[in-house]
Parts: C-alpha cells; structure tokens; sequence
C-alpha cells in the first residue's frame, strides 16, 4: 500500500468497531469488506492459526489466501482453552459493534460469547452468524463447506446439466471457485449494513442468521423456473446464459459470447455470417424452427469465428451487430490491462518478508468517501497489546501476564 491513502476522506463504517472470529472465507470475506468500507475490524484468530494461513502458494510467513481475505484487519491471538481467554474474548465482544462468527451453532455459547450472553451486556451489538445451514431446522448441525452447500442448494445439479461429455460419459467435477462461501459472506455483509442502519433509530442491535443454502437459493436466478418444474420451456429465455459459447479465433484466443444463433439473437448471427437470406425465413421466426436447425447454426458460427484472426477482432464484428462478447482472459492477463490499471482494481499489500502480495481492491467507488484495503494482513497477535490497552484499558502488565499464561500469543515472522 502507499501513503496517498492518508489523504483520503474517510471511509463510510469509520468508528465502528468489529470482532471478527470466522476462519477461512465466508466470515473472513465479510470482515475483509467491512475493513474495506472504514471499520476497524479486530480479527480473533487461535494460536495455532487460521487454517488458510497454511495454504499455497506462500510468500514468507503468509499465504497469499491468507493476505486476500484478511488485508486491513488487526490482529489478536487468544487461546480459548483458557477461561482468561474466553473471559477476554467476551470482554472484546461487548466492546464492538459488530461480531462476526462462523462456527457451528452452539460453538460459541459453550465460550460463552454467543449471542444472548453479548447482548445481555451490548444490546447494540449486530451479531452475524455464518453457517451451512442456519440456526434453526434438522440440517442446523451439519458441517459444511462450499462444495456441500452447492450440492444441497442444487447449483451442482443445475452445473452438470452442462456438463462435457468425453466418450459417452458425463466428466463430474466441483467448480473450483467457493461461491457459497463468497455468495454467504456478501449476503452477511448485507445484513450487518441493514442491521447497522435500523440501529441508529432503535438503538438496538440483532443477531443476523446467514446460511449458506438459503443463499445460494438467493442468488439462482433459474430457482423460479426450477422450483415450478418447467425442465424444458419453449422459447429459451432471454435473460439465460442460453447457449452461450466459447469459441476459438485464428490465433488460438477464446472469445465468450453472449448469445446464440438458434436463440433469441438469431439474425445478428445470421447477417455476420453472410446468411441474409434467413432472416425472414418463416421457419426462422420461431423457436421450434431455429432448433430443428440449432447444431448446423451453431457449427457455422464456430467455422466463422476460426477464421477472424484474434480475440478482439471478433469483438469488434460482434459488437457491430449488437452482440456483447469478451475475450477469455486470466487473472494476470486482466490485471494487465490498462481498464484494470486506471481503476486501481489490483494493489499490492506487504507479505511481512519484504516483498508484497497482488491482491483485488475493494470493489467500491464513492464519490465522497474512501474505500479499499486499509492495510497488510497481520501476523498472529501483532495487536494483541494495541488492542488489550486501547480497546479495553487494560495496563502492559496485564498483556505481559496474559502473555506469560499463554493466553495471548504473539508470532511474529522469522527475521
């Protein structure tokens, strides 16, 4: 990060304080955007770590996953097995806004900060739980992960609906990316902003359920059409990926485009393609039509496309006929371009080594008010004393003793 940020106007959530407890992503993710929107976002994490902490690739003492979801956050390492850490961890809990947690329900009762035990002594306090499966219902208990959570909410059905086929057999494979977790911990965050404005009429804050599974139902555009069991409608929608291919150019580069020749768009394909003659074929005009004649459409525009020579060349026709289209880029291909750089979509926080990590910026712009990665991820308790003594008043002597007990660790990185 650089000092410009010092003259930035302040962030929107500025003096709102929140205790974030989750691990991994859905929590992490939440408490990340929270510090990227001006909170002071004090994450709690054991002395033996976050489990993303651990994953590769890594640049010294932290994991790049590690840096995305936790850059900006302050950092205190508490062993719960104490009852000086729960007792500290409860006093931490009454002193924030926000708490976030993402533990099976149940977990933190038995730490004695779940929430009931915070509100009795912060009524203002905007609690959030991430689960699986909610607080309440059979599944309640259930461990989960994203994987299981696209499973349960019917996404990994609808994906192998579209699945490859290779010699007969569908090849099944999870998607690679967590949205459930990412999909969940957005939602959180949209509750906790709600829950923090209803705060400032009633003065009272709440517990916020957020699960998983109910989520994903949220955010399946098809739930609707799924739900009313119409597996084959007549006419695809136009708001649908449809067909949707990916096509390859000359020069070996994949272009996405949104549309299909035998769909909706027909006749924009069928004039780049030269076939001007179709337009205003009978057969043409409707669904069941289009479709008897779908595979040799499509295969035409396949054949097409091979012959314009790059990515962006295709684009362009595309473009001219009021088809949108993108050339399939990777993550490093992408923040190369000069929309990404101009933007500031990518920066660079410290990885504690002496080099620096490449992560996304906050996804915000306002335009009176800052937002963005306020910092670099911290190592295990490197706030433990800034915390203790300013949050909580508590003397050094006190965070020498609790660090002397074990009940505060602090790991610095190697050298």
């Amino acid at each position: 990060m650089t000092d410009d940020a010092t003259d930035a106007p302040p962030g929107l959530l500025d003096g709102v304080v929140v205790l974030d407890l989750t691990r991994v992503l859905a929590g992490p993710i939440c408490g990340r955007a929270l510090a990227d929107l001006g909170a002071r976002v004090i994450k709690v994490e054991p002395p033996a770590g976050d489990l993303s902490r651990f994953s590769v690739p890594r640049h010294g003492p932290i994991s790049g996953y590690y840096a995305q979801q936790n850059a900006g956050k302050e950092n205190v390492s508490v062993d719960l097995d104490h009852a000086d850490g729960r007792a500290l961890l409860f006093d931490l809990a009454c002193r924030a806004d926000v708490v976030l947690e993402n533990f099976r329900p149940g977990v933190c009762e038995r730490w004695g900060v779940g929430y009931d035990a915070v509100a009795a002594e912060n009524p203002g306090v905007v609690y959030a739980s991430l689960t699986g499966f909610g607080q309440t219902g059979p599944w309640a208990g259930r461990r989960a992960y994203a994987v299981i959570g696209h499973a349960v909410a019917g996404t990994t059905a609808g994906q192998l609906q579209h699945q490859e086929v290779v010699a007969g057999q569908a090849v099944l494979a999870n998607d690679a990316y967590s949205h459930g977790d990412v999909y969940t911990g957005l939602v959180a965050l949209s509750g906790v902003l709600a829950a923090l404005f209803a705060r400032q009429s009633t003065g009272r804050g709440q517990h916020v359920d957020v699960s998983m599974v109910d989520s994903l139902l949220f955010v399946n555009e098809h739930a609707q059409e799924q739900l009313a069991g119409e597996a084959e409608p007549g006419d695809p929608a136009i708001l649908g990926s449809g067909w949707s291919p990916v096509v390859e150019v000359a020069n070996g580069e994949r272009v996405s485009v949104a549309g299909d020749p035998a769909g909706h768009g027909y006749a924009d394909f069928l004039r780049l393609l030269g076939r001007d003659d179709l337009v205003d074929d009978p057969e043409m005009r409707s669904w069941d039509g289009r479709r008897s004649q779908a595979t040799r459409l499509r295969q035409d525009f396949r054949d097409f496309a091979a012959t314009i020579p790059t990515g962006e060349a295709l684009v362009a026709l595309l473009d001219e006929v009021g088809t949108a289209a993108g050339v399939v880029r990777s993550v490093p291909e992408l923040a190369a371009e000069e929309h990404i750089v101009q933007r500031g979509s990518i920066v660079e926080v410290d990885d504690s080594a002496g080099g620096t990590f490449a992560i996304p910026q906050a996804p915000w712009r306002f335009s009176d008010a800052s937002a963005g990665v306020a910092g670099p991820p911290a190592w295990r308790g490197e706030h433990n004393r800034t915390v203790v003594t300013g949050l909580l008043g508590r003397s050094d002597d006190d965070v020498d003793a609790l660090e002397a007990a074990g009940v505060l660790v602090a790991r610095p990185p190697r050298g």
